[in-house]
């Protein structure tokens, strides 16, 4: 039986990550964190409150962003990470995740609706620009969800605006799958 772990904001955890594990079958042990892993620095704490359960894993996937890129928040228009504590907390997230497993994919951070309050698309490929080619140096794999998300952003984001839609879970659930196995 191989060992899979997800890790990841809530595209991973009322997204795709409800499907996974079904479609993945029984020859497919999955550990995910009920919890919402939020911001790159939350996912850094939470591989240490759960060292245990990742340790071992075949295939880590992993994804961060949505939580970290939001600008208007405040009235200063800066994200909510900046692109250097972004990148440095990515990276160090990678090197404690390679530790713990065979093989680590990261997901690329999904687009939001065009009219999205605080989160813009250009931003978040900006952040997606500025991380996968360090991490892909490290040997990690890429499944990039953002190029199949922006396909069609409202067919595969719900009315939130940011959260996939039931379409969105489905075709990002088989992508993640097919990651995992390799496909």
């Amino acid at each position: 039986m191989k060992k899979v772990t997800l890790l990841g904001d809530s595209i991973r955890r009322i997204g795709y990550g409800t499907k996974v594990s079904e479609m993945l079958g029984e020859e497919y042990e999955v550990f995910q964190p009920e919890d919402n892993c939020r911001f790159v620095k939350y996912t850094l704490r939470l591989i240490f409150d759960f060292k245990a359960q990742i340790e071992g894993s075949d295939v880590i996937h992993w994804n961060n962003g949505l939580w970290d890129i939001p600008t208007g928040l405040f009235d200063d228009g800066e994200p909510f990470t900046s692109e250097e504590e972004y990148v440095a907390n990515m990276l160090r997230v990678a090197k404690e995740l390679i530790k713990l497993g065979k093989r680590v994919i990261f997901a690329t951070t999904t687009p939001v609706h065009y009219e999205h309050p605080y989160n813009g698309n250009k931003i978040i490929k900006r952040y997606n620009d500025l991380i996968v080619p360090k991490l892909m140096e490290m040997g990690i794999e890429i499944n990039d969800l953002h190029t199949t998300v922006m396909q069609d952003v409202y067919k595969y984001i719900c009315e939130d605006q940011i959260h996939l839609s039931e379409e969105g879970i489905a075709v990002c659930a088989k992508q993640v799958v097919n990651a995992i196995k390799g496909e």
